[in-house]
């Protein structure tokens, strides 16, 4: 059986780096789970886990302390509440400002890719040497 390494993050993990510096990881993988539509907390948590390979598991603690930061720096908005089994939901979605943020961090990745070309892309971590 195949372990994956988990990566658990802290609060002061999740903050969002503006564009000369990369984005970290977990809020580079929260912000994608949000690409497709707006998403309630726990379907961010598994969006998140699914997107990383299960690599990154955000505790709700954490997640709710970087879904209000990215609020107030205006890149995610809620969307809307909704109350299912007597428990209120909130949705979040990203603003234009946070899917800009999104497709910088991609153009800064696949000009990282660039500076190696194709050169690693095609070994395979298990057999190399």
């Amino acid at each position: 059986m195949e372990t994956v390494p988990i990566l658990y993050i802290a609060v002061a993990d999740i903050s969002t780096d503006y564009i000369m510096a990369s984005m970290r990881e977990p809020t580079y993988y929260l912000m994608a789970a949000l690409l497709e539509g707006p998403l309630h907390g726990y379907g961010i948590i598994k969006r998140v886990d699914a997107l990383s390979g299960g690599r990154i598991r955000l505790a709700a603690g954490t997640l709710y302390g970087a879904l209000d930061r990215l609020e107030v720096q205006g890149e995610v908005e809620v969307d809307r509440e909704e109350t299912v089994e007597g428990r209120r939901r909130r949705y979040y979605r990203l603003t234009s400002t946070g899917e800009a943020l999104v497709a910088t961090e991609v153009e800064r990745m696949r000009a990282a890719i660039a500076v190696t070309g194709t050169r690693f892309l095609a070994v395979d971590p298990a057999t190399a040497s």
